[in-house]
This record gives structure tokens, sequence and C-alpha cells, in this order.
């Protein structure tokens, strides 16, 4: 607001001293009544000119407005710039009247003309570049919640698969399975549709989820989890990090034989850092999710979207071992 109306003064010939003579200079005073007056159109025709006609395709309305505000803007400063009676004299003889240059008409007409277009297109420049911005939230918004959308279906289908090998063998623990399974789930429905989570909710589900995989697996399988740091005052996108430990379950447990499962999450300073490693014990070379598998592939395009600058991922797919290394910048 104070830079356009001080572009009139950059652009006067006698600059910025004329603020001193709005006191006695009745033109000047008029001056910034229009200027005033222009900036009251550039909101006008940033809230309401554009959103009401120019974006509702209402060409001959819109245009007509700002024909008629110019127009009712130039007649307005017209009919306010005129003589306000003579200016009080300098002190000392003899008398003499003090005259202020006034501008000649042409160039307070072009300078006017100037100023309005300034507002127009810059206004017009600022709400179109709102739109493009919203248009691109809202195209990340859907394109996160197509994302979401096939993750859980996936959780869903890997974690019934283990309460289904707990009910074939008997288990006394699949009600508690089924207890756990429920909770993970409704942290999926009720909490995950939110744009971000309190990180120790996400640490809390990962936590539910080992657990609930140690019920299957029983000593078929070594995992070590850990979590180091401060989870308190962080947010963080919910349903980013399963997935590296979905994966880690799915091609790194065999029941006839011993294998290992490293889970480490760590925050400092604001960063977390996610170590997962795990045997390679399932791979098949025509499995077309032996290379990290659905949930791994749309984890990279989330973190793509919602860290694009913030995350380091580093992905080691040897032939004995799978190793993800994460570096996610949460402040």
């Amino acid at each position: 607001m104070i830079a356009f109306l001080a572009l009139p003064y950059i652009f006067a010939p006698t600059g910025f001293p004329t603020w001193a003579e709005l006191e006695r200079n009745a033109h000047e005073r008029t001056n910034l009544a229009s200027y005033i007056l222009m900036l009251a159109f550039f909101y006008l025709h940033y809230y309401v000119l554009l959103p009401k006609y120019y974006f509702n395709k209402k060409y001959v309305i819109y245009a007509t407005t700002i024909v008629c505000s110019f127009v009712a803007l130039i007649l307005f400063i017209h009919l306010l710039d005129k003589p306000h009676g003579m200016p009080k004299p300098f002190p000392g003889p003899p008398p003499h009247v003090m005259k202020f240059d006034k501008p000649p008409g042409a160039f307070e007409n072009s300078q006017t003309m100037f100023l309005f277009l300034v507002g127009l297109f810059v206004s017009f420049a600022l709400r179109i570049n709102d739109r493009l911005k919203r248009a691109e939230r809202e195209k990340l918004h859907t394109e996160l919640s197509y994302l979401k959308a096939q993750i859980n279906p996936h959780f869903l289908f890997n974690t019934l698969n283990s309460i289904y090998s707990l009910a074939i063998e008997k288990s006394d623990r699949t009600a508690d399975a089924v207890v756990m399974l429920s909770s993970l789930m409704r942290y999926v429905i009720r909490d995950a549709s939110e744009s971000l989570v309190p990180l120790n909710k996400e640490i809390e589900y990962i936590r539910n989820y080992v657990s609930l995989q140690k019920f299957r697996l029983d000593d078929t399988v070594l995992i070590e989890f850990q979590v180091n740091g401060l989870l308190s005052n962080k947010q963080i996108a919910p349903l980013i990090l399963i997935s590296f430990i979905e994966n880690a379950f799915k091609y790194g447990v065999n029941p006839e034989q011993k294998s290992l499962i490293e889970i480490f999450i760590t925050l400092n300073n604001g960063h977390l850092f996610m170590h997962v490693a795990n045997n390679k014990l399932r791979v098949s070379s025509t499995d077309e999710e032996s290379s990290g598998g659905i949930g791994i592939g749309n984890t990279r395009t989330r973190l793509a979207l919602l860290y694009p600058a913030k995350h380091e991922l580093t992905i080691h797919d040897n032939p004995d071992n799978f190793i993800i290394d994460l570096k996610l910048n949460l402040s």
C-alpha cells in the first residue's frame, strides 16, 4: 500500500519533497486523494471485479465496469482539483504571493492513466497467481488422496494376511491381533485423513504395527526396533514411514530360516532419521513388487510432493539385503 502511494512521487518531477507541501498545496492534497481512490479501485478489482465478473466470463460487464471506473476517477480528479483560494504569503516586505507550479492537464491524465493501469495489471497478476497456487494445492491434495487410498488397502491386505496366519495356527493371540488391527485402522481412517499428524501418533502407529507382526512371527525373526529423541511438538505427513517397514516384513521374513529386521528411528534437532534393513528372503524376478512394492513407490512420490527439498532417501537394493535410510526435515 505504501509503495503504491509512493509511485507517483517517485515518477513526479518534484519527487518526494512534495509531501511537505500537502498542508499548503490543495493540488497535492487532490493528488493524494486520487491515489487513495486508485488504491481503493485496486482492492475492488482484486476482490470483486475479477472473481465476480472476469473469472465467471462476464467480460462485457467487467470491461464496462473498468472503463466507467476510470472515467469516474478522471472526472473526480478534475472536479476536485479546482482553485481553493490564494495561499498565504511568506513573511517579509514586500508581500508577495507564493506560486505553485501545477503540472499540465495532459501530464496529470497520463499519470493517472499510468497508475490506474499499474493497479489494474498488478491486481490481475496477483489474482491469477493466487488461482494458480490454489489449483496446484488442489491438484496436490487430490494426488495425495489417491496415493493414500492406494496405501490403505495395501496395508490392510498385508495385515489381514498376518492375522490369517494366526487364525490358521489357532493361536490364542488372534483376538488380541484383531483388537490391535482395529486400533491401527482407527488411526488410518480418523487421523491419517489429515495433511499432518503429531509425530508421536505416527510412531505409536508404527509400534502397533511392529507388535502385530511379532504376534505372527514369534521367534522366527529377530526384530530390533528403537525410537530415540523427543517426539513432541513435531508433525509429519501420515503414513509416510510405514511402507518402508511393511516392505521389510514382506521381503525379510521366511518361516523356514532365521532373519533379522532392523528399524531405527531418531529425531534430532528437527530432523528425523530412519534406518530400515532386512535380509532379502522372498525375492522373485517375476514379482512386480520385488524392487520395493506399491508402498515404496507410492511413498517416493509422496515424499517428492510433500517434502521436495526436505528429504534425502537412500535405498540399497543388494542381492542379500535391502536397506533404506531416510532423512526428513520436520522443522
